[in-house]
């Protein structure tokens, strides 16, 4: 039997209940009367089962079922009602059937249109089957009456049936399906054994649990087990009435929340449509006038059908909304158109940048096969040299050259490879990386990009986005760069690429490969006067209120500053130098309204102070032991001296200075071919076992290192041992080699500039570094003398002065 509330019953094949009608236990035929019957036939009842008093109306259905009610009819009206062990049984045996059961009195029987008969029957005595007397065409059994005990009229027992009574109303006002009249029968029932077989038979309890209760022979028993069972069901109405109160009161959220959403959509559409509606709109008539792929047209559609069937208030809207909008802002195939004018190219780089006649050629170039071709892979330009000399703004130079938008990217300290290739969507504050940002933001396909510092980029536990620039960088790979963002292809061999570096050494080597190194040495004093002319004085007096004010700086003046005031590859720290003077005439000027026409070199030093650097140093270091070299270093070239001093001792070397593994053996080779070649080199073979040789380089706080000293210390050495000085203004450089040969070395024009910027009139250096000299201005180098030597021993004839 299906679990419905109380006084509520569901049909079945056997029978259908139809509303329950009590009628009073006086009606019923006495004992007496049924004490004559001892045989009977047989109901089988599939799902409930019939207590004494109980009207029952049901539709019978079974053969056997209608025949039995049929015979009883016509008989004497009574009838056996037992209930069915299992329901599920449809032509149920003798061991199926229950033996404790219900004499029944058929009321009334009614043939129906359909051919079904439907009998009112009602509960009269308990019986007991003692045997089946036949089961064709029906079952029939004799029977025993139980008799009923007397009910009791004690106060427990009245207080029991008033508990029965009170939990019975309960349920049916907890159940809203039962019908009203049902409450006021239960009420209008005083007899309490008729009250217990009444509730008894409406439970919504199993047959099992029923068919105890009718079996149960003493009633006050029966009723303790009724009060159980229906205190189970008032819980299980409780709990049933509190979760569709609950369900109900959600719909009715959900259903105003939909109400004021419709009409807030239409008070929008009044208004002129939803604005999430209208902008969807608007991105796909935009997506319309797209050139992109068809991989990109196919991820559109699918992400604005998604969205469309998405609720702005959720979440993932945004996430979407963010991706189709990146989609749309990217310039899918949209290029400037570049400028084929070589003329105008290359005046629009010489009047930017003076000198880096090297970058200019090489862009020049890339012009000339774009005019012939029409297209070609953009190349990776890298540009290496020290800070200051306009690396980064020479990008701007080129874009203007070219006619193409500009972009840089600043790559120094950069440690996350998502800045690159974009974080994946679904991560919370995801975006694309740097480089498809770029070109949302130039809405252009090919501009020039610099990568600025990529030498200066991190390496950590976070990741390696040099690593990430591979695929970028590569000409034969980036036409199908990957965006974790943006989940496509991109195509970047249009960019013209240019990349930024003051140092090759920490550049990974794979990444070096895919880039054409262009060197960028530092600036001669001449070029600085020329650069500071043009450009920087311009600059700071505009930028200090002053470009009306008629005053003028002289080259010579300028020439001071440059060389008193400034060692430096580039020119930055003369930039700043100029502002000094600049911020001295625009307070000069605000306190006496007027300027002195020129800048002269006295006012030079009332301004920045005393000389920062003399040349005069290299005169009154002129002494026996003290050598000048040249070094290069990331930020250009320098000069340094070398010293040494002999002490008594047993011949032992001991370097100072902060000097790397190279620099300290280049120290220990040149001892060793100063004792082998004694004779030669003018020395006493015995001093080399009494003197202790100390070896000193100053600015011990910056670390040395390299090959390039190696003459420089041997000088150095041999004028300690020899007593002879070394020529005043003279520097050298080159690597030295036991057999007592002179090797080339790197970063020639960094070196020469650097000392010319200290005054040095000579340079001592391998005869292969001939053709890096020669690739300098000769303007630039002029007054210098070079001496290009093969041995040893030719470096120690020029560079000893004779003794006196």
């Amino acid at each position: 039997m299906n679990k419905t509330s109380l006084f509520l019953r569901t049909p079945d094949e056997d029978v259908d209940f139809l509303p329950i009608i009590p009628l009073n236990e006086s009606e019923a035929q006495s004992d007496e009367d049924l004490s004559r019957i001892d045989t009977l036939p047989l109901l089988p009842l599939r799902n409930t089962v019939l207590f004494p008093g109980v009207v029952l109306p049901i539709t019978v259905g079974r053969d056997k079922s209608i025949q039995a009610v049929n015979e009883a009819y016509k008989d004497q009206k009574l009838i056996g009602v037992v209930a069915q062990k299992d329901s599920n049984v449809e032509d149920p045996a003798v061991t199926d059937l229950e033996d404790i059961g219900t004499v029944a009195k058929i009321i009334k029987l009614i043939k129906m249109p359909d051919g079904g008969t439907t009998v009112i029957i009602q509960g009269m005595r308990r019986m007991q089957i003692t045997g089946i007397v036949s089961e064709e065409p029906f079952f029939k059994a004799t029977i025993t009456i139980l008799k009923e005990e007397t009910t009791p009229e004690d106060a427990n027992f009245q207080a029991q049936a008033g508990s029965i009574k009170d939990l019975a109303g309960q349920i049916i006002q907890l159940s809203p399906n039962i019908p009203s009249e049902a409450a006021i029968i239960l009420k209008n029932i005083e007899n309490p054994s008729f009250l217990i077989h009444f509730v008894s038979n409406n439970l919504n309890a199993d047959i099992v649990e029923k068919q105890k209760l009718l079996e149960t022979q003493n009633i006050r028993e029966r009723a303790d087990l009724l009060l159980t069972l229906l205190q189970k069901e008032l819980q299980f109405a409780e709990l049933k009435n509190q979760v569709t109160n609950k369900t109900r009161t959600e719909l009715d959220k959900q259903q105003r929340e939909y109400f004021l959403h419709q009409q807030m959509k239409s008070i929008k559409e009044e208004l002129g449509g939803d604005a999430n509606d209208l902008e969807l709109q608007e991105m796909k008539k935009k997506a319309e006038t797209k050139k992109w792929s068809k991989e990109a047209a196919e991820l559109f559609k699918k992400g604005i059908e998604k969205l469309e069937r998405m609720h702005p208030s959720t979440p993932d809207y945004s996430v979407a909304y963010n991706h189709l909008d990146l989609l749309l802002d990217l310039p899918w195939g949209d290029y400037t158109t570049d400028n084929y004018d070589l003329k105008k190219a290359r005046k629009v780089l010489d009047h930017d940048h003076y000198g880096i006649h090297k970058v200019k050629e090489r862009i020049l170039e890339y012009l000339a096969v774009l005019k012939l071709k029409g297209d070609m892979k953009s190349p990776i330009l890298c540009l290496l040299g020290p800070p200051g000399i306009g690396k980064t703004s020479l990008g701007k130079s080129i874009a203007s050259a070219l006619g193409r938008k500009y972009v840089r990217i600043s790559l120094g300290g950069l440690h996350d490879e998502s800045e690159i290739r974009g974080h994946r969507k679904t991560y919370i504050g995801a975006m694309p990386g740097r480089i498809l940002q770029s070109l949302r933001k130039v809405k252009s396909s090919n501009p020039v990009m610099i990568l600025d510092e990529i030498d200066k980029i991190g390496n950590d536990f976070r990741g390696d986005p040099s690593s990430a620039l591979l695929e970028l960088l590569d000409p034969e790979q980036n036409h199908t760069f990957y965006d974790n963002y943006l989940e496509l292809e991109y195509d970047l061999s249009k960019v013209l690429f240019i990349a930024t570096a003051n140092s090759l050494s920490s550049i990974q080597p794979p990444l070096r490969d895919r880039l054409e190194i262009i060197d960028l040495s530092g600036y001669a004093v001449e070029e600085k006067i020329e650069i500071a002319k043009n450009y920087l004085v311009p600059k700071q007096k505009e930028a200090h209120g002053l470009n009306k004010m008629n005053f003028k700086i002289s080259d010579t003046v300028l020439r001071k500053v440059v060389e008193d005031y400034t060692r430096e590859s580039g020119v930055r720290e003369l930039d700043r130098m100029l502002a000094s003077l600049m911020r001295a005439q625009a307070k000069e000027y605000a306190l006496h309204e007027k300027l002195k026409p020129t800048i002269t070199a006295n006012d030079v030093e009332k301004i920045l102070g005393k000389p920062r650097y003399s040349n005069e140093l290299y005169k009154t270091a002129n002494m026996p032991g003290v050598a000048v070299g040249l070094a290069w270093t990331a930020v250009g070239g320098d000069i340094l001296f070398i010293e040494t001093s002999l002490t008594e001792g047993k011949g032992e070397l001991r370097l100072t200075g902060n000097l790397g593994n190279v620099m300290k053996e280049s120290a220990t080779t040149a001892l060793s071919y100063l004792q082998a070649n004694a004779k030669k080199a003018g020395v006493d073979a015995a001093a080399f076992q009494k003197s202790n040789v100390h070896v000193h380089v100053p600015e011990g706080a910056v670390p040395k290192d390299g090959p390039s000293a190696g003459i420089t210390m041997l000088t150095a050495m041999a004028s300690a041992f020899t007593g002879r000085r070394v020529k005043p203004f003279l520097a050298m450089t080159g690597e030295i080699t036991l057999r007592g040969q002179v090797l080339p070395v790197g970063g020639i024009k960094e070196k020469v500039l650097a000392a010319k910027r200290a005054g040095i009139k000579e340079i001592i250096m391998c005869w292969q570094n001939e053709k890096d000299v020669q690739e300098i201005n000769s303007q630039y180098i002029k007054g210098m003398k070079f001496h290009y030597v093969k041995t040893m021993q030719q470096v120690l004839e020029l560079a000893l002065m004779p003794v006196h």
